[in-house]
């Protein structure tokens, strides 16, 4: 593979971290910190007006034609300041499969979310329930549609997305529902998280539908390909919210000055700081190859878990030292470096921890023929 950035992924990189850089400030993330919702609608209408939103969409919907690179450039940028806005949800997962596996008017939802005149979100995580590919959300047939009964928990913008994805088991096998936020018995309770991300409870109490995405034929398929972009797009996330961490940590090791010396200078501190360059490399690393991978359409099961994994385990790390190294600063809840800590332990446990990607990576590798 080539990790040379290609030239979209350069011109979105600028781009993008202009934007996000100069309106994802400390004061307008406390402000956010306090909303109903930690949303910055502000952001999401600037990315929407430069391009941004549509550019790695497919040109059938109105985007720029760009893929799954370019998509984790932009996470990488959004991750950098730790922006509160739902790209991943919307745009990466929700609107690509609908472009990608929706008919017409499903399609005509995912142009919306890429003009920033929609928000779309998919409900993933189930309570005790570890494989989000076998979903515990039942749909049955009822006359010439589908009825849902289920509860979706940490769905990312759910209180103000207009549609839903929802994964649900069917008597034909697993398939994916497109739910319209509003439709009766659809419940939505904001809960509180450790970053403040806006997430909910999605309660579904027979919520009547007759959008099948992709068709039930192809369920397996569509829960599959949302999922490793999920993984994928969360490890692009983490590296860009590790990468700034670190340079912050790095530039106050500099600064703070103790026994008349740099702090960055004590073997302990230089030490931790060195261990720390190492993971986000790896994260780097390992996140690209996946990245690159599911670019190219090929067999990446065991690359997508590799960088997932990576995201966890490095993010615990490295998110632990940022706070480790600023000693009592870093305990602040309102100083820079805590909400880095929040942001890297919320993408280390999203759609599973170190130890389930290890578990799950082991299952694949199991089961190649020797």
């Amino acid at each position: 593979m080539d990790f040379t950035p290609t030239e979209a992924q350069q011109d979105l990189e600028q781009l993008t971290r202009s934007i996000a850089e100069k309106l994802t400030t400390n004061d307008r993330l406390r402000e956010l910190d306090a909303a109903e919702d930690r949303f910055d609608d502000k952001l999401w209408q600037a990315l929407a007006d430069a391009g941004v939103l549509a550019a790695a969409l497919p040109e059938s919907v109105g985007g720029g034609g760009f893929g799954v690179l370019e998509q984790c450039t932009i996470l990488r940028e959004i991750g950098r300041p730790v922006s509160p806005v739902p790209y991943l949800s919307s745009i990466v997962l929700a609107a690509s499969a609908l472009a990608e596996f929706g008919d017409d008017a499903q399609q005509d939802l995912a142009r919306r979310a890429g003009a920033g005149t929609a928000i779309l979100t998919v409900a993933l995580a189930e309570e005790l329930n570890l494989d989000p590919a076998q979903p515990v959300t039942r749909a049955d047939r009822s006359g010439d549609g589908w009825t849902i009964t289920g509860t979706k928990i940490t769905v990312p913008a759910a209180a103000f997305a207009d549609a839903i994805l929802v994964p649900a088991t069917t008597p034909e096998g697993v398939a994916v529902f497109v739910v319209d936020s509003s439709a009766a018995g659809v419940q939505i309770d904001r809960q509180s998280t450790t970053d403040y991300s806006a997430e909910s409870i999605v309660d579904l109490s027979g919520v009547a539908t007759n959008q099948v995405l992709g068709g039930v034929e192809r369920g397996s398929e569509v829960v599959g390909w949302i999922l490793d972009r999920a993984a994928v797009g969360l490890a692009a996330q983490q590296l860009g919210t590790l990468e700034r961490a670190l340079e912050l940590v790095a530039e106050y090791a500099r600064e703070r000055v103790q026994f008349d010396r740099p702090i960055g200078s004590f073997q302990a501190v230089a030490q931790r700081l060195a261990d720390a360059f190492i993971d986000v490399k790896a994260v780097r690393s390992t996140l690209w190859q996946a990245a690159w991978r599911l670019s190219e359409n090929l067999p990446a099961e065991a690359e997508i878990r590799t960088a997932k994994f990576w995201a966890a385990d490095a993010g615990h790390r490295v998110s632990h030292t940022v706070i480790h190294v600023h000693g009592g600063v870093g305990l602040d809840r309102d100083h820079p470096v805590h909400r880095y800590f929040l942001a890297a332990k919320h993408n280390e446990f999203a759609l599973g921890s170190a130890t389930e990607q290890l578990r799950r990576l082991g299952q694949s590798l199991a089961e190649i023929p020797a």
